[in-house]
C-alpha cells in the first residue's frame, strides 16, 4: 500500500509539474521574446503573420519558437516606453479604467452583501437570487443593454460608459455576502450592547473580519477587468481612450516585438498584486466557498 500511495503521489506531482509548464510557458515565451530583435522575431515568427495577411490559416510551416534570443536587445522597451508615447498613454487608460472599477465594485458590494447578510427575508432571498443569475451571464449577453443604457444616458464614447458597469457587477456583491455570513451574530450582539449604532457594526465590527475577503474581491476583480477587451471595443469608439488590453489583440507584423515588450510591461501590476495579496486570495476564496447557507 505504501509502494502504491507514492507511486500514485509521483504519477499526480509528474501531471502537475507538466500542467504547470504548460501554463508558464506562453508567459516565458513572452519574457524571452520581448528581448528579441526585430529581425530576429520576423525571422522565427514572420510566417505566422504572413499568412494572416493574405487571408489564409496562418501556417503550413514549422514556426521556430526561441526561448533564448542570440542576441539581448532593449529597442522594444525604449520604444515602447519613450519613443512613442501611445502605449504608455494606453497603459494609463488601463488603470483609470480598472482602478475605479475595483474601489467602486468592492465599495458598493461592501453595502449589499452587509444587507443581506443581516437581514434575513422571502424578498432578499429573491433578490439574491437574481444577483447569482447576473454573475452567471458572460459579457456578450450584457453588452448590447450596456450600449443601449450608456447611449440613452449621454455616455457613449466615455470612461464612465465602461466605469458603471462594471462598478455595479454582482459578482462581488455575491462572493461578499458569502463571507459575511461567516460572522458570528454574537459579535455583532456584543458591539450592539456597546453601543455602536448599524454603521458603526458595520464599520468596526464587519468590514475587519471581511479584510481577506477584500482583498480577494479587489485582486480578481483588477485581474478580470485589466483584461477586458468587448466592452472598451463597443462603448469607446475613440482609440485614444481605449486600454492597452484592446491594443495587444490588434498587434500587426510590423509591431510584434513591440507587443512582446507591451504584453510584458502590461503583465508587471497583475503579477505584483497577486504577489503581495496571494495569501489573502486564497483565504478570502477559501472561506467563501465553505460558508453553509
Amino acid at each position: 500500500m505504501s509502494k502504491l500511495r507514492y507511486v500514485g503521489r509521483a504519477v499526480l506531482f509528474i501531471l502537475a509539474a507538466i500542467f504547470a509548464i504548460g501554463f508558464l510557458l506562453p508567459t516565458v515565451l513572452t519574457v524571452t521574446n520581448s528581448f528579441m530583435p526585430q529581425s530576429e522575431i520576423d525571422a522565427n515568427y514572420g510566417l505566422v503573420f504572413e499568412g494572416a495577411k493574405k487571408g489564409g490559416s496562418y501556417t503550413a510551416d514549422r514556426i521556430n519558437l526561441k526561448f533564448i534570443p542570440d542576441k539581448v536587445s532593449f529597442s522594444q522597451y525604449i520604444t515602447a516606453l519613450f519613443k512613442s508615447p501611445d502605449y504608455l498613454l494606453k497603459f494609463w487608460n488601463s488603470v483609470i479604467l480598472v482602478v475605479p472599477i475595483v474601489i467602486l465594485q468592492v465599495g458598493f458590494a461592501s453595502f449589499a452583501a452587509y444587507s443581506f447578510a443581516r437581514y434575513q427575508g422571502k424578498f432578499k432571498s429573491t433578490l439574491f437570487f437574481v444577483y447569482i443569475v447576473l454573475m452567471l451571464m458572460p459579457y456578450q449577453v450584457t453588452v448590447v443593454p450596456n450600449y443601449l443604457v450608456s447611449d440613452w444616458t449621454g455616455l457613449l464614447n466615455s470612461r464612465w460608459a465602461v466605469i458603471f458597469p462594471g462598478a455595479f457587477a454582482p459578482f462581488s456583491v455575491f462572493l461578499l455576502t458569502k463571507f459575511m455570513r461567516r460572522i458570528p451574530v454574537s459579535l455583532i450582539e456584543a458591539a450592539k450592547l456597546d453601543g455602536s449604532n448599524e454603521w458603526q457594526v458595520f464599520w468596526r465590527t464587519c468590514l475587519p473580519q471581511c479584510r481577506s475577503a477584500l482583498y480577494s474581491i479587489a485582486i480578481l476583480v483588477f485581474l478580470d477587468y485589466w483584461n477586458m477587451v468587448e466592452l472598451p471595443i463597443i462603448l469607446l469608439e475613440d482609440a485614444a481612450q481605449q486600454p492597452l488590453s484592446v491594443y495587444l489583440s490588434t498587434i500587426n507584423a510590423g509591431e510584434v516585438g513591440i507587443a512582446f515588450a507591451t504584453a510584458v510591461v502590461y503583465m508587471i501590476p497583475p503579477f505584483l498584486l497577486f504577489l503581495h495579496g496571494e495569501e489573502a486570495l486564497v483565504e478570502g476564496i477559501t472561506h467563501s466557498g465553505s460558508v453553509k447557507g
